[in-house]
């Protein structure tokens, strides 16, 4: 299939990745970068041999279809706005948007415009994480009826040399690496129902422990520590914490608990990783499928970030839906305010929005995203 012509607006970290990964995918072509600092942009454009522009010429360029929003998330909805004012079609970083407001009015704009919105994150689509949808579709350990699912570290300023925005309004464990977790969940098990939960942070101030801020304090603006309760459509009850107060525990990523055994989640922050099962009170010798999104092939990781943004190419020019859609980031966004939400309050909340699992990506379809 023809190529579409992407740009990137915001030329952060995370660019180098969508830049670096972007040859190994059929479907698209990353032609152009944008930054309201021009500096960033043009270093990025000279790193990756592709054009630099300012912000309103990106969104100006004929040639440019489809634009990938890598913005930090407070200005995700407006800049996604401004891409579907433009006439093209917009994939967002991780979290889509703060609120089920700003998503629903994303909606309303691009089915008005006939223009398609996606979001990260994609690592479900990973082979490990395929190969555990796989085994729940197939009965393999029953019905899901419960699990766990732990995000917990000791935050971002011992690795990110400017992390001051991971503990304001927006960001926090929920928004900032929930989104892989409870997109997994909801791919895995379906959409949730209701979440209840308790939040709290474990000090007023962090210490950037790297880079050449090494040593100054920055506030903390959001709860570092959520314990939250997910009661899914389905039935499923799942236990969420999500902590940047932890500084060492024995639990596993994810774990899910069906009527006929037990299901190791490797980490949904990542594409590959064991999968592990207990079918009663045996465990299971598993023969992992040779999954193309399970390769190894980025410092010895399995790393496609790319591949939503590719399926979603793929549906523009073939039609059907793709598998990052605004409706299922949207539910995934009203889970993660929700649990901020009871957090606050103490209270059970009931989820407005809903959506259906996308559709899984066996072996066959992952190889024809990729070139």
């Amino acid at each position: 299939m023809a190529d579409l012509n992407v740009g990137l607006i915001g030329c952060g970290n995370i660019s180098a990745a969508y830049l670096r990964l972007a040859p190994m995918f059929n479907g698209y072509k990353i032609t152009t970068v944008a930054d309201i600092d021009a500096s960033a942009a043009e270093a990025r454009a000279k790193e990756f041999g592709v054009r630099a522009d300012t912000v309103e010429g990106l969104l100006a360029s004929a040639d440019i279809d489809l634009v990938v929003n890598l913005t930090i998330p407070a200005v995700h909805a407006e800049v996604s706005k401004s891409i579907l004012n433009a006439g093209k079609h917009v994939y967002s970083e991780k979290p889509f948007v703060l609120s089920v407001e700003e998503g629903r009015a994303l909606a309303t704009l691009a089915a008005e415009k006939g223009l398609r919105v996606g979001s990260a994150p994609d690592t479900f689509m990973g082979g490990a994480h395929q190969f555990v949808r796989n085994l729940i579709d197939a009965g393999t350990v029953g019905e899901i009826t419960s699990g766990t699912a732990m995000v917990q570290s000791f935050g971002m300023e011992h690795w990110h040399p400017n992390p001051d925005f991971f503990y304001q309004p927006g960001a926090g464990p929920v928004l900032d690496i929930g989104p892989y977790y409870i997109s997994n969940l909801v791919q895995l098990i379906g959409p949730v129902k209701r979440v209840t939960g308790f939040a709290k942070s474990a000090r007023t101030t962090r210490t950037i422990a790297c880079g050449p801020r090494n040593g100054e304090e920055i506030r903390v603006g959001t709860p570092t520590t959520l314990h939250a309760v997910l009661e899914f459509h389905s039935g499923a009850v799942i236990t969420l914490i999500a902590s940047w107060d932890v500084y060492a525990h024995g639990h596993s990523k994810m774990e899910l608990y069906g009527s006929e055994g037990t299901v190791f989640v490797p980490d949904p922050n990542f594409f590959g990783g064991e999968v592990r099962v207990t079918a009663r009170d045996q465990a299971r010798d598993l023969t992992q499928w040779t999954h193309p999104f399970s390769v190894p092939n980025d410092a010895e990781q399995a790393n496609y970030r790319g591949a939503g943004l590719a399926d979603m190419a793929r549906a523009l020019v073939e039609g059907g839906a793709h598998r990052c859609s605004l409706e299922f980031a949207l539910h995934v966004v009203e889970v993660m305010t929700a649990i901020l939400q009871a957090g606050e309050t103490g209270q059970v909340i009931d989820l407005t929005t809903r959506c259906d699992r996308p559709e899984p990506i066996g072996p066959e379809a992952a190889a024809q995203l990729l070139a």
